[in-house]
């Protein structure tokens, strides 16, 4: 193809992209504040004539991503206080948006908890991206915007579903305790989330359910989540040394130990109600179930 459509290229490796340069009004939006002014992608096909159709739809998705953080950044700067301005070259005063950075976390935030609510009630295959919008005050363009894809979604809502119950622990201080203190502790905490976000653990569920195939080999999942066995280490360590504790528990083991049975009455619940006839959160039962786990994991640990 002799002559290709504006902002379509091919890049070194003869696959068809595009190149377009981001609007320098959008230069404030926290999604191009800090990075190159200029969006170059790749359609991964060399064929002119596929490439060149492909790239044309990802040109449009593009003008579309930009009309969404256009109106996003107006919504927030009728929200804000009227905007600072400052001197450019040539001594006119330009606006720059104040809170604009502020406004894409809000946005970010919203989007990532009503994703959860979709995805823990329906699984991955089932959660549809309108519908995540739908309970935003944004839109599915600028979902994707700041996003990417619904997969990319999906990660970070696991993400921060892990982040969630990891933060909680850090949040015990639990160095502060005595060895035996601090692994009841970090038990009745681990308890208390399990029963407080029941959407983390129907996430955890579907995601096995999927065989874990959507969030393998996601260093940034196994890097945050090893904080939960430096966390038991260190506990162990500490009431190994002062004889709390008999020698050569596994971390890894224990924290298993403590995850399945907070884990367990949350996931199955109605299944246990139905041929149990129990209910796992009775509220005159529940105290016991976890003081149970409590007796239980220190049984498990004491010389």
């Amino acid at each position: 193809m002799s002559t290709l459509p504006k902002n379509v290229r091919i890049g070194r490796n003869g696959r068809i992209g595009i190149l377009k340069k981001v609007p320098r009004d959008l230069w404030a939006h926290p999604r191009y504040a800090s990075h190159a002014k200029v969006i170059e992608r790749s359609t991964g096909i060399k064929d002119a004539g596929k490439g060149v159709d492909l790239a044309l739809g990802m040109l449009s998705a593009l003008d579309e991503e930009f009309a969404a953080a256009r109106s996003e950044l107006a919504r927030e700067t009728d929200r804000e206080p009227q905007p600072a301005r400052r001197r450019v070259g040539n001594g006119a005063a330009q606006i720059r948006p104040k809170g604009s950075s502020r406004v894409g976390e809000r946005t970010r935030r919203e989007i990532l908890a009503a994703a959860m609510t979709e995805f823990a009630a329906k699984g991955y295959s089932g959660a549809r991206v309108d519908a995540i919008a739908a309970n935003t005050s944004t839109t599915k363009p600028m979902i994707y915007y700041h996003f990417g894809s619904k997969e990319k979604l999906y990660v970070a809502v696991m993400e921060e579903a892990y982040g969630g119950v990891r933060s909680t622990e850090q949040g015990l201080h639990l160095d502060a305790l005595p060895p035996a203190e601090a692994l009841s502790r970090l038990v009745e905490a681990t308890f208390d989330y399990h029963a407080e976000h029941p959407d983390y653990v129907r996430l955890i569920s579907t995601e096995n359910i999927e065989k874990g195939r959507h969030i393998a080999d996601r260093r940034s999942l196994v890097e945050r989540n090893a904080i939960a066995l430096g966390t038991v280490s260190d506990v162990l360590a500490r009431g190994e040394r002062d004889g709390t504790f008999r020698p050569g528990i596994s971390a890894w083991h224990l924290h298993f130990m403590i995850s399945a049975l907070c884990f367990m009455r949350v996931s199955n619940r109605y299944s246990m109600r139905a041929v149990f006839e129990r209910d796992l959160w009775d509220r005159n039962d529940v105290l016991l179930q976890r003081q149970m786990i409590v007796e239980a994991v220190l049984r498990y640990v004491k010389p």
